[in-house]
This record gives structure tokens, C-alpha cells and sequence, in this order.
């Protein structure tokens, strides 16, 4: 595709965007401090993508984005924090729960992986919910679906690989 053609793309499609994308992270990332930065990373990540595949939502992709960049600020921010807290002995004690950005983006990947597991072939989602989730060792999951424990053993890497291509595709590269 030629780069004016892109340019014109990026012009219409994703820059009006703009505006909106920075007031939706102003409220609800208020832990960031340079939204600017946010968006303008976001902007360069969709560019990115785009060589790579087509795009069918810049809007929905942008937002996307822009929500993961958010978040990895804000984990980089709460793993290496830059303040200086002065006297420790007055700070209060330190809640353990995780903050709603961290449970949200639990929440996402649980729900995400859900979605991984359904969209596995039949037996493949079956053997992995009986052996990963139900806790079924591979003999008994074998005798079960009249199997071996070595094909059983197969069909759980296959499973596990392909969750971990359909979470790869939604930007989670965790694993």
C-alpha cells in the first residue's frame, strides 16, 4: 500500500480520535501522569500494526492500545515508583489487595483466557478443562475418552498452544 495512502488512513481514521482517547484515559487512568505520551505511543503502535495486518477498527484498536499501554505505565510505575517518600515511619501500612487498574486487567486476562479455552476444537477443550482446571491426572482423562495418556498429553500442548496464539493475538504476550 503506498505511503500516501496511509498517511491519508491515519489522517481520517485514527487522529480524529485523538481528543476522546485523551479524555477516556484522563478518567479512568488518573494514575498516569503524561496521557500525551500515552496517546502518542498508542498512535505509533496502531501505525505499527498496521503494516503487519489490516486493521477493520482504528477506533476500537486505538482504544485497545492505548488501555494496555495505560496499564503497563502504570505497573512499570508501581514496580519502580519515582518519589521520594521522605520519613517511612510516617507513611501508613500498605494495603495487599490488588488496585481496581490490576484486578480490571485480571479480570480481562481471565476472561480472555476463558474465551481461549471456548474457542478450542471439542475434545482438545475437553481434555484441558478435565486435566487443567478439574485437576484429572493424564490416565485418568485417557480412560475417559478411551485414549492414550501420551495422546492425552498431545492434546494438552495443543491446547496450550493454541490459548496462548489466541491471547498472543489479543496483545497479551505473557506466557
Amino acid at each position: 500500500m503506498p505511503k500516501d495512502n496511509d498517511a491519508l488512513w491515519f489522517s481520517k481514521e485514527v487522529h480524529p480520535h485523538g481528543g476522546q482517547l485523551k479524555c477516556y484515559l484522563k478518567g479512568h487512568f488518573p494514575a498516569v501522569r503524561d496521557v500525551d505520551d500515552v496517546v502518542q505511543e498508542s498512535f505509533l503502535r496502531l501505525w505499527k500494526a498496521r503494516t503487519v495486518r489490516p486493521i477493520h477498527s482504528a477506533k476500537a484498536f486505538l482504544f485497545k492500545v492505548a488501555r494496555h499501554v495505560a496499564l503497563d505505565l502504570i505497573r512499570r510505575e508501581r514496580i519502580s515508583p519515582v518519589f521520594s517518600a521522605g520519613d517511612l515511619s510516617s507513611l501508613s501500612v500498605i494495603e495487599e489487595r490488588p488496585d481496581a487498574a490490576e484486578a480490571l486487567t485480571e479480570r480481562e486476562i481471565i476472561s480472555l483466557l476463558g474465551d481461549a479455552v471456548v474457542a478450542l476444537p471439542a475434545r482438545t477443550r475437553a481434555i484441558i478443562i478435565l486435566h487443567k482446571f478439574q485437576g484429572l491426572s493424564q490416565v485418568e482423562v485417557a480412560r475417559q475418552f478411551g485414549l492414550t495418556a501420551k495422546a492425552v498429553e498431545h492434546q494438552v500442548a495443543r491446547g496450550v498452544q493454541l490459548c496462548e496464539k489466541y491471547l498472543r493475538a489479543r496483545g497479551y504476550d505473557f506466557l
